[in-house]
């Protein structure tokens, strides 16, 4: 998982950065509430590990600027010193998923992350997926449209695959090319570029079909939901340019 923190003390940002790594993780640290936002809006996490008192803002202040500005519900998680009863409801009213105090037992913070994991990617332990008229087989590793089985590549199987589990969500390209290619740090941005412009056509899609993959200026893709639109005059939509 990519992982923001919000940290403003530097020797307990390193030992959660170091604990969080040892367990396959990727920890990016943030020592004020600015660096954080601007990553957070700008990049692509898969939860947030927030503190609440850091010198330019609050954590809560942090959070609500967070549900406010992004598509989707990235899980987000308090770690602070600050354990009493109303400050747990007040950040879960505010849109926090979990809340832990510090010190925290690494092993519960480790399984409270992976929990929320599970809980927020559900699609990720099933083998058979269906996104409107689409049907995506995981084991077999198919993708249909409207019953009709569509050509992909292996690369571009796994990007459809990652595009509909994550519809709504800012991807960027770099994390495009960690997650599908599998951190292929060499290989040029270009390459998303041109496989995102094969699956438009492809996939088929377009406002038929309901999805369309939206580019985002200087910073990536997403994939959003539309409200399918019947053409009777249609062949297969799947040739269309979206």
């Amino acid at each position: 998982m990519r992982i923001a923190l919000l940290e403003d003390e530097h020797e307990q940002a390193q030992h959660i950065q170091a604990l969080l790594t040892d367990r396959g993780h990727q920890c990016d640290h943030f020592p004020n509430g600015r660096a954080f936002l601007s990553a957070v809006l700008h990049r692509s996490y898969d939860l947030l590990l927030l503190d609440w008192q850091i010198p330019d803002t609050t954590g809560i202040e942090v959070l609500e600027q967070v549900r406010a500005n992004l598509s989707w519900q990235v899980p987000v998680v308090f770690l602070t010193q600050r354990d009493s009863e109303a400050d747990i409801v007040r950040a879960l009213d505010a849109g926090a998923d979990d809340y832990l105090a510090k010190p925290a037992r690494e092993a519960e913070l480790i399984a409270r992350i992976n929990a929320l994991a599970r809980r927020t990617n559900p699609d990720d332990e099933r083998e058979l997926l269906t996104y409107g008229r689409f049907r995506i087989d995981t084991r077999q590793r198919t993708i249909e449209l409207n019953d009709q089985n569509l050509t992909l590549t292996d690369k571009d199987f796994d990007l459809t695959l990652f595009l509909f589990q994550n519809q709504g969500r800012l991807l960027t390209r770099d994390m495009l090319l960690e997650r599908v290619w599998g951190m292929a740090n060499d290989i040029n941005t270009r390459t998303v570029d041109t496989h995102m412009s094969r699956l438009r056509r492809r996939l088929g899609l377009n406002p038929e079909n309901g999805f369309r993959i939206k580019t985002i200026y200087q910073r990536g893709y997403r994939l959003e939901a539309m409200e399918p639109q019947h053409n009777s005059g249609a062949g297969n939509s799947a040739v269309k340019q979206a």
